[in-house]
């Protein structure tokens, strides 16, 4: 389980190593044409079971933090999703993984 760390503060977020490496890819896109937005998500159930969103822009200090020590395979297909959702007007919603039918990609925990 991989750590955002949020703001000058330190917020710790937990997600996947998985999923953090396709938000890291997706915001770092964002962020390099200096675009800001909200990244929305659903709590997991030990933290209320509610739902989260930050504000997310070029002034925020960010830190992608990774328990896992190995490259991460980046589906393409999630990428798309996700950047597509990043440019709506309700911000970046995290949503689960597409099960590709052509090509399986390794999950790299």
């Amino acid at each position: 389980m991989g750590k955002l760390l949020y703001g000058a503060v330190k917020t710790e977020i937990a997600f996947d190593d998985r999923v953090l490496a396709h938000l890291q890819a997706v915001i770092s896109s964002k962020l390099r044409r200096g675009e800001s937005f909200f990244l929305n998500w659903k709590d997991d159930p030990s933290v209320g079971d509610g739902h989260s969103a930050i504000w997310i822009g070029p002034g925020i200090p960010l830190y992608f933090k990774y328990y896992g020590g190995r490259p991460i395979d980046l589906n393409r297909q999630w990428l798309e999703q996700l950047t597509l959702s990043a440019g709506s007007n309700g911000g970046l919603q995290l949503s689960d993984e597409p099960v590709s039918l052509t090509t399986s990609t390794p999950r790299n925990d």
